[in-house]
């Protein structure tokens, strides 16, 4: 992880960041990432966790993953 880190953060602005982001993943692991931190973003606004999945068309069980995750980066 420590590696992919510093590969990431080494990106001297966005666009280069950009390009090593689509060269590491797919274009359906770029969508993923996306839709998770879309999942983030209602989350934090207060949506409901149902509300979510409906809305974006994801299970709950991701929903609730996600909301997990975002009390672990609020601990942060």
């Amino acid at each position: 992880m420590k590696d992919l880190v510093q590969f990431l953060t080494e990106a001297d602005d966005n666009a280069v960041l950009e390009k090593r982001l689509k060269a590491l993943l797919t274009p359906n692991e770029i969508e993923e990432m996306l839709r998770r931190l879309k999942i983030l973003e209602l989350l934090e606004q207060g949506v409901p966790q149902r509300d979510i999945a409906k809305q974006l068309g994801v299970g709950i069980a991701t929903v609730t993953r996600g909301s997990r995750a975002f009390k672990e980066l609020k601990e942060i």
